[in-house]
């Protein structure tokens, strides 16, 4: 503006300003909003997702008749006998034998219950070697893992008297224990050690203890704000595990990220000789800007699960957006008054190795927020500056050489294979568990996870539901969907009945789908769809999987437009650029795809798999790719938007486009490697959990990250701008109705000299457009 208006209309800078005016009471109202908040989280408790509110499609029909019924399926267990000699059968009186002992062995423990004998259920396998035990867990099948040892350990004992057989157990509890003990504290170690990775990050990044601990602090705090405020959101729209753990992945990447963009301002500020208000007003009119702008535009993507229609996504979406705006709200408002209360003791604990103290003792700032020779900033952006010089002497050959490397980058992901990973490609022979799941599948196709339909009828004992019932179980094996046993568990009074079926394809989920195509399009129409008032929807764990990749696809779209559309707008009133709104959204989707394509190389086409651990999997999870464009097209606006923020403040003051994009990318160099260095790094710890599931994400955010902070905002962004040079601003006249959101401040308000800044100096580079 530079009119003299000293009024400061940003809303960043007027939070900025009352927060170093009463310090105290802005940290106060901070620490009794993160009171507050956890104890009424704590006190109204958190109310977890149901199996109803998590599936959709037959699968959530399915799960509510339960429910409505008051049917709380076990959790089953079966115990495989197999025989191991030649011509062994399960006819054999040694095989009868220990099939008995199993039984009488299982029953002694007393956790089970319904215990059924392969001969009275005909679960023998084709070939007649193998042969099933089935029995049900007492109590809560959530549960059911935490009771499952006695059992587990009798039928041990059993195996070490009868080495004639293979015997072994699997089942619903019998793998929430296996898994739990192998991956459960490796999983909760992740997410305790990115803390400290953090801190460590940002000592290197300051230098100073007192400067790195801040950060964190906030992030914490905002983190734990949220799991309050959770806890009171949980019961309009119910949480679960997986919620939390992307809450405390986003909270701490952005709470982190906002408070270093400040206070990396305000100590440039400080270093150019400015006194600490001032300092404080100008970190909040640009930095406290950007975070705002940034935050709003996180949000808006996040709330792109919401629009999934599955629970899971609307929880993890809803606990990360909140998780933003706190720590955004958190570092435009308790940040600038724990600043102003530290002072320069916000350099305490120094480590004099990694950062000499280059803080001017004088005044002599060139009013860019920079000392007055530029090198403070350019010996800590020395490789960036040398990467901007090449950069801004030949941008087209620069867009065309790094557009190129992305988009080869990106090629594989036209390739992708989506699908829920069976328990193999999850967890690959790393658990024996897994060898008797492939066991169990060989032998009794579709045995281990069946097909389950939930009859519901007037009258279950009616003579026509009873034939209809018949008929089904006739059908679902002369269709060659099932080869049997098909089992039918009747529930009188509740007029409800459970028929198991197990499907051909067994762990090949794609001939397993085929064999539930035939089961819900072609048997029940034929049976069960003829009798009037009967219900009959097909769940289990294939249908489950089926439904939920159903639902994911039809809400790519409306996903995928509402993300995009809504942060172009935000960064068009922000900015009132139509070009940089159109380049933002281009790049973004650009950093995007390579994330995919990286993901497709590694995990499907297993190029460089055995690096992190990933030979065999063949697919990448079906919720990944709708999951990763939401929360990396959020995370990549925090740089984009912090970079262009800095850049435009230039072009304001003065300096011709291609000065301002060298003075934005070269200032904003080192805070904006440091946080990705953060981010890269707690990302990457996730990649190195043994769940493919898990790892596919750590890998995916790390690459995607890393690639959005190197190539998109060092190289793409700065050849961009340099070749549209005054374009970079275009604003039609008949957009100009829009809001403006830019909030400019005025030099003097902020405290910063009205003459326009020098760009750090780079040898050589030629002035102008």
């Amino acid at each position: 503006m530079g009119n003299g208006d000293t009024r400061v209309r940003g809303i960043a800078a007027r939070a900025g300003g009352w927060s170093v005016r009463h310090r105290w009471a802005a940290v106060g109202i901070w620490v009794l909003f993160v009171v507050l908040a956890m104890g009424l989280g704590s006190a109204a408790g958190t109310a977890e997702l149901k199996d109803s509110d998590q599936l959709s499609g037959e699968t959530s029909q399915a799960a509510r008749i339960l429910e409505d019924a008051g049917i709380d399926e076990p959790a089953g267990e079966t115990v495989l006998v197999q025989a191991k000699g030649e011509g062994a059968k399960a006819t054999d009186s040694e095989f009868r034998a220990a099939v008995d002992a199993v039984m009488k062995a299982v029953e002694g423990t007393g956790k089970v219950t319904d215990v059924t004998s392969p001969y009275d259920t005909d679960t023998i396998s084709k070939d007649g070697r193998s042969a099933l035990v089935q029995f049900d867990m007492r109590g809560e099948a959530e549960t059911a893992g935490e009771r499952v040892e006695p059992v587990l350990k009798a039928v041990d004992e059993v195996q070490k008297d009868h080495d004639a057989v293979r015997i072994e157990e699997i089942g619903s509890a019998s793998m929430l224990k296996t898994f739990d003990d192998a991956f459960g504290d490796d999983f909760q170690q992740a997410e305790y050690s990115a803390v400290p990775v953090a801190l460590g990050i940002l000592l290197v990044a300051f230098g100073a203890l007192v400067a790195a601990l801040v950060p964190v602090a906030l992030a914490i705090t905002a983190i734990m704000a949220t799991m309050g405020l959770m806890g009171l959101v949980s019961h309009l729209q119910p949480m679960d595990d997986a919620s939390s753990s992307v809450m405390l992945l986003v909270g701490l990447a952005v709470g982190v990220d906002y408070c270093l963009f400040y206070l990396r301002r305000e100590r440039e500020e400080r270093m150019a000789g400015r006194d600490g208000e001032t300092a404080l007003r100008i970190a909040a009119a640009t930095s406290g800007r950007a975070i705002i702008v940034s935050g709003v535009t996180v949000c808006v993507a996040m709330a792109g699960m919401l629009f999934t229609g599955l629970a899971t996504f609307k929880a993890m979406g809803l606990a990360s957006l909140m998780v933003v705006a706190v720590a955004m709200v958190g570092s435009v408002t308790v940040l600038p008054a724990l600043l102003s209360l530290l002072g320069e003791r916000v350099e305490k604990g120094r480590i004099p190795f990694l950062h000499p103290d280059k803080r001017r003792k004088g005044n002599g700032s060139t009013g860019n927020g920079h000392s007055g020779n530029g090198h403070s900033v350019n010996n800590e952006s020395r490789f960036w500056t040398s990467v901007l010089r090449v950069v801004l002497a030949r941008p087209a050959i620069s867009l065309v050489v790094a557009t190129g490397a992305l988009l080869a980058i990106a090629a594989p992901a036209l390739g992708m294979k989506t699908q829920n990973l069976t328990l193999d490609q999850e967890f690959g022979d790393s658990l024996p568990i897994v060898a008797t799941y492939e066991r169990v599948n060989e032998a009794f196709p579709g045995g281990s996870e069946p097909a389950e339909v939930v009859v519901k009828a007037d009258d279950i004992n009616s003579a026509e539901v009873k034939s209809a019932l018949a008929d089904f179980r006739e059908r679902a094996v002369s269709s060659g969907a099932s080869r049997g046993p098909v089992e039918v568990k009747v529930h009188d009074a509740q007029n409800l009945a459970l028929v198991y079926v197990p499907l051909v394809g067994g762990s090949d989920l794609d001939k397993a789908e085929k064999s539930l195509e035939t089961i819900r399009d072609e048997v029940r129409p034929a049976t069960l769809g003829k009798v009037d008032g009967v219900e009959a929807p097909v769940t289990g764990q294939v249908a489950g999987s089926k439904d939920f990749n159903d639902q994911l696809v039809s809400a790519v779209a409306p996903v995928f437009a509402f993300v995009v559309v809504f942060a172009f707008l935000l960064m068009l009133l922000s900015f009132r650029s139509l070009t940089i709104a159109i380049t933002s959204i281009v790049l973004n989707l650009l950093s995007v795809g390579a994330a995919y394509g990286i993901l497709v190389g590694v995990f499907q086409h297993g190029w460089g798999a055995s690096l992190v651990g990933a030979e065999g999997v063949g697919a990448i999870i079906t919720w990944l790719p709708l999951f990763l464009f939401v929360i990396l097209f959020g995370l990549s606006m925090d740089y984009h938007v912090f970079v262009v923020s800095r850049i435009r403040e230039a072009r304001q003051r003065g300096l011709t486009t291609r000065d301002a994009i060298q003075h934005g990318v070269v200032t904003t160099a080192g805070v904006i490697t440091s946080a990705a260095v953060i981010m890269v790094a707690v990302f990457a710890i996730f990649g190195t959990l043994s769940m493919q599931s898990m790892k596919q994400m750590g890998v995916g955010l790390a690459a995607a990250v890393l690639i959005d902070a190197t190539i998109i905002r060092g190289v793409l962004l700065p050849a961009v701008m340099a070749l549209l040079g005054e374009r970079n601003w275009y604003f039609p006249k008949w957009l100009h109705r829009l809001p403006d959101l830019t909030h400019d401040e005025s030099p003097e308000s902020a405290g910063v000299m009205s003459s326009p800044p020098q760009p750090p100096a780079v040898e050589g580079e030629k002035v102008g457009v």
